[in-house]
């Protein structure tokens, strides 16, 4: 989206403008009639010479003034055409992007007006974009005024770090320079320390100015995930068994897949840790699924379960190596401050809620209860 100006008022403002100058106009225009009856011959040949100099340049500051507020014609089909200003272009430069991009604008022209209305040398780097209608004027000021296009990028909850790949290459307000990089080289280039990136950029919606490398967004996602997990580990529940900030960061991004209710997020995190604290299993089938990738067809086989690896947590003890997601900042908080509870199992009712256990005994009854049409409990069986 672009931040345009509003049209309503400017139009009224031209008309208003209009119709003075036209009363004004034809006012000095009858002055003049009576002036020149009363001059001799002579005194007229000077003053209709000096009136045809007037005349002209008259029309021709009407003429300019009537293009520079009237649309711009477009020599392309297409209804919007944006153009990318990079840092060190010139007011000439710029001119010749704008006529490139298919505006029918006078290159010589656009760059007297840049150099006129704006400071050249402080042009606003960014993606501008242009629609139909659109004056020369809109055009001029939009530069001038650094009115660069937002771009806005959502990245959900929960999401993998390849599929935050995928969103963030089909942006089309970003300009693309990671596309050919390696997971270690991207992390490299924003200066990340950790060896994976899963987990690592915090899920939100970034606005950003149409036409900046989309390596910026990756390093804004990083550097807000990495001050949300160290504000809120600061602000930990005593006693918990997780080592550093990272376990944290593990720990919420198997809350994130396990759950999107709220009010169960810290619920989950006590099973959690009450499994973490007597070195049980925690059996969790969001790891499995990570560990499967491509493989996973919408339904766990006890072959899986019994398939060998480091995100398996029906075989090992412990946390995964690394987060299985991107966890958001309610995840994180529920993976530091647990709910007090004695539940070693949860189970989902199937509508969205989720019912917790202290024994075996009575998980295996919820199971059976609201997991009849299921092929598996959601965890801890």
């Amino acid at each position: 989206m672009t931040e345009r100006p509003d049209n309503t008022n400017k139009s009224k403002e031209k008309t208003t403008f209009y119709l003075g100058v036209r009363h004004f106009c034809e006012k000095q225009i009858r002055r003049l009639l009576s002036w020149y009856r009363s001059l001799t011959s002579r005194e007229r040949l000077i003053a209709a010479s000096a009136g045809a100099v007037l005349g002209a340049f008259c029309l021709t500051a009407s003429f300019l003034t009537y293009s520079y507020y009237a649309p711009v014609s477009f020599h392309t089909y297409a209804q919007k055409v944006d153009v990318i200003v990079v840092p060190g272009d010139t007011a000439r430069s710029i001119a010749g992007k704008v006529s490139r991009s298919g505006l029918g604008v006078n290159e010589t022209v656009l760059t007297a007006l840049l150099r006129l209305f704006g400071n050249h040398s402080a042009i606003h780097a960014g993606r501008y974009r242009f629609e139909r209608g659109d004056s020369l004027s809109t055009v001029v000021g939009s530069i001038a005024d650094g009115l660069v296009a937002v771009g806005k990028l959502r990245v959900s909850d929960g999401m993998t770090f390849k599929e935050l790949r995928t969103l963030i290459d089909a942006e089309s307000d970003l300009q693309h320079t990671t596309a050919h990089l390696t997971d270690a080289e991207l992390l490299k280039k924003i200066g990340a320390t950790e060896e994976n990136p899963e987990g690592l950029f915090a899920p939100d919606t970034y606005q950003f100015r149409a036409g900046v490398t989309d390596l910026s967004v990756y390093a804004l996602a990083y550097n807000k995930q990495k001050a949300d997990l160290m504000r809120e580990w600061k602000d930990r529940a005593p006693g918990l068994k997780l080592k550093n900030p990272y376990e944290a960061l593990i720990l919420a991004s198997i809350i994130e897949k396990e759950t999107g209710v709220r009010t169960d997020r810290h619920l989950v995190s006590s099973v959690f840790h009450n499994r973490l604290k007597i070195w049980m299993p925690l059996q969790t089938d969001p790891t499995i699924i990570y560990a499967m990738g491509e493989d996973f067809k919408g339904r766990l086989r006890k072959r899986d379960l019994q398939r060998p690896g480091p995100y398996n947590s029906y075989l090992n003890y412990g946390l995964p190596p690394t987060p299985i997601a991107m966890p958001g900042l309610e995840s994180i908080r529920a993976a530091l401050h647990p709910s007090r509870t004695k539940y070693l199992y949860f189970v989902a009712r199937g509508d969205g809620t989720t019912v917790f256990s202290s024994t075996l005994e009575v998980h295996n009854q919820a199971v059976a209860k609201y997991q009849k049409t299921k092929n598996r409990a959601k965890t801890g069986s």
